[in-house]
């Protein structure tokens, strides 16, 4: 069977892309290897996705976005797609089961935040270590939160921390920061703020919650526990492109190059949501660009674009 649009991965941006593409009458079928909805569906509160104001569970509003997709439909298949292959007209997705034939693809295969692999980490997570701090702050309100990482990203998570916590503390295993200037300065000299530095997370520590962290100062080698009541990881993401071998272009980092259209270097073949290169990485992005994709896919089908 020959789709006209085939999206990878069954995120918010897949599931939204899924939407507009059946809403618009192409043949559509989203791929997924795990659950619809991707990590989102995983996360216990979304507090920031606009006509929630009380928040929303990641379950819920994931199951919502599978149903409007299917019930408008789109097709879902439970599968883990293992290459590609761009024959220009026809595209082919390889899943080491079958086959699958479109004639446009959206890859929204998102990314997954890399982890310390600490003992304690993989145990709270949802439980007070988070690596997001754009939805799960709020949740910390005058409580005492430990940053990991030293680079723009956890600088720029950490002050925004400073909106809820009573205090904020960076660990980084360095003795400075990687962040730009402009937010070296901010961190450095905000009141909330503290810095552990030569340091790295040795183990996150509990029993229903983070009660403490153990922190090794790599120069010295002494391990000491500290007080924490949450823990925010900002140590890099990791893009799912693994399965393109060079499909499409890539920047340095592994993310997928796509214009203002987001189609990307391959006629026929576009983009959507936190795999591609940008600058702000949420559900609330990523439904964007679902719906921007699975536009630009069907004028690229009416020889528009």
């Amino acid at each position: 069977m020959l789709y006209d649009l085939a999206i990878i991965g069954g995120g918010p941006a897949g599931l939204t892309a899924a939407l507009y593409g059946a809403r618009g009458g192409m043949k559509t079928v989203v791929l997924e290897k795990s659950v619809p909805g991707g990590q989102a569906a995983l996360t216990d509160m979304i507090a920031n996705y606009p006509g929630f104001p009380s928040g929303v569970s990641g379950v819920e509003l994931m199951t919502k976005f599978h149903q409007q997709a299917v019930e408008h439909g789109a097709e879902l298949k439970m599968k883990n797609v293992t290459g590609l292959e761009d024959r220009n007209e026809v595209k082919i997705i390889k899943t080491g089961e079958e086959e699958i034939e479109a004639k446009t693809i959206v890859i929204a295969t998102g990314a997954k935040a890399r982890q310390l692999g600490a003992p304690g980490e993989l145990k709270f997570q949802g439980r007070g270590v988070s690596y997001c701090a754009t939805c799960d702050g709020a949740f910390f309100k005058d409580k005492r939160v430990a940053v990991v990482g030293g680079g723009d990203s956890a600088v720029e998570e950490a002050l925004f921390l400073t909106k809820y916590a009573s205090q904020v503390v960076l660990i980084h295993r360095r003795d400075e920061l990687r962040a730009v200037k402009a937010l070296q300065e901010k961190a450095l000299n905000h009141e909330k703020m503290d810095f552990i530095w030569d340091s790295t997370v040795e183990e996150i520590k509990g029993k229903q919650k983070i009660e403490k962290v153990a922190i090794k100062n790599v120069k010295t080698g002494e391990v000491a526990d500290h007080d924490f009541d949450g823990v925010f990881i900002f140590v890099g993401t990791e893009p799912n492109t693994d399965f393109l071998n060079g499909t499409v272009q890539l920047n340095e980092k592994g993310y997928v190059v796509a214009n203002d259209f987001l189609a990307t270097s391959a006629a026929g073949i576009f983009v959507a949501g936190d795999v591609r290169e940008k600058f702000l990485r949420q559900v609330s992005t990523a439904v964007g660009d679902g719906a921007h994709a699975a536009m630009a896919a069907e004028r690229y089908l009416g020889g528009v674009l």
